[in-house]
C-alpha cells in the first residue's frame, strides 16, 4: 500500500499562517474575557456591598495586582474587539483573499499593540 498521507501532524511543528494565529488568539481572548469579567463582577459586587466593601475594592484596584488584572482584561478586550471588527469587515466581503486576510491580521496586531500601550498608560 502506497500511502501519501502526512505522517507528522504535530501542531507545534506545522507552520501556520498569521491568519491562523489571529483566529486562535481571538478564541483564546474570548475565553479570557469571560474569566476577567467574573473578576470584575466580583469587584463590583464587593464595592456595592457597603462602605467597607467599597474600601476593600478600592484597595484591591489600587494595588499592583489589581491594576495588572484590569490592564490584562483591557488588553484582552482590545484584541478581541480588533479581531471582531476584522471579522465584520470580512463578512462585508472585504479582505476575503489570503493576502487580504494577512493584511487584516497584521492590522489587528498593530491596533492591539497601540491599544495595549494606551491602556497601560491609562491604568498605570
Amino acid at each position: 500500500m502506497n500511502d501519501k498521507r502526512p505522517v507528522n501532524l504535530d501542531i507545534g511543528t506545522i507552520a501556520l499562517p498569521i491568519t491562523a494565529y489571529t483566529s486562535i488568539l481571538h478564541r483564546v481572548s474570548g475565553v479570557f474575557l469571560v474569566a476577567g469579567m467574573a473578576v470584575l463582577f466580583w469587584l463590583l459586587g464587593t464595592s456595592l456591598s457597603g462602605a467597607e466593601g467599597f474600601e476593600q475594592a478600592k484597595a484591591c484596584l489600587d494595588s499592583f495586582w489589581g491594576k495588572l488584572a484590569v490592564w490584562a482584561v483591557l488588553v484582552g478586550l482590545s484584541y478581541h474587539a480588533a479581531a471582531g471588527v476584522k471579522h465584520l469587515i470580512m463578512d462585508a466581503g472585504i479582505g476575503e483573499t489570503m493576502k487580504g486576510g494577512e493584511t487584516g491580521a497584521k492590522l489587528v496586531f498593530a491596533v492591539t499593540a497601540v491599544m495595549v500601550l494606551l491602556t497601560g498608560l491609562w491604568v498605570w
